[in-house]
């Protein structure tokens, strides 16, 4: 892991892309790449997340935040009791329902976003940004929107902060037959139902409320 607070860029000859990436989460599941034994329990689409970028995947106790399009930018979220604390009592507040549960991991997300904006500069991100913003330093695409907010589940997750859900594997839609542009999303899979909800914070500017709507319906959106 890298040294707590130290911003770093990625290696990679990664171009500015929208978030409308040529690359699908079905391809990035054939990926392979060294995976450190913290991911033993990722299913294969939600390790490449992280392998198809360098990064560890996230602990108990940290993670590793993605910004800058395409994880070009990096910065390392070490818990501290107090953030363990603050998303302890979010997610508390979701404990009568399934519904109630994705209410609170919108608030988590949103916390999140609060948490890290002032660090790393995201306080001035704006809704669907990519390369037409001409401000990749502050902004998230919707890959790194996907592997931050993946990384944060997975996280509350392994608190055992989930009644009602488990984290799915991150989802990608596009269709250029009908002028759909390519996107990828997070996802919590339903324990009871099995319905997948998608937690998309990309289209949504700084400090609002992530989309959560099922993976069938988000599959139509544009």
């Amino acid at each position: 892991m890298r040294l707590k607070g130290r911003r770093e860029r990625s290696g990679r000859a990664s171009a500015l892309t929208v978030c409308a990436s040529a690359v699908s989460l079905i391809g990035l599941a054939s990926i392979g790449g060294a995976v450190p034994a913290l991911a033993a329990e990722l299913s294969a689409p939600q390790a490449a997340l992280y392998s198809t970028v360098s990064i560890f995947p996230p602990s108990a106790q940290r993670m590793t935040v993605c910004y800058g399009f395409v994880c070009r930018r990096r910065e390392i979220l070490d818990f501290k009791p107090g953030d363990r604390a603050a998303l302890t009592k979010i997610l508390a507040a979701g404990k009568a329902s399934a519904a109630a549960e994705r209410a609170a991991v919108q608030k988590a997300v949103i916390w999140f976003d609060r948490r890290m904006g002032p660090v790393i500069g995201t306080e001035k991100r704006v809704a669907k940004a990519d390369i037409r913003a001409f401000d990749d330093k502050h902004n998230y695409d919707c890959w790194d929107t996907t592997r931050n907010t993946t990384s944060l589940l997975l996280v509350l997750q392994e608190w055992g902060l989930f009644k009602y859900h488990v984290v799915g594997d991150p989802h990608y839609r596009g269709n250029a037959l009908v002028f759909q542009t390519p996107h990828n999303t997070a996802v919590l899979v339903d324990r009871a139902t099995k319905v997948e909800w998608v937690v998309d914070m990309w289209p949504r500017g700084y400090s609002e409320p992530p989309d959560v709507m099922t993976v069938e319906r988000w599959v139509t959106e544009d």
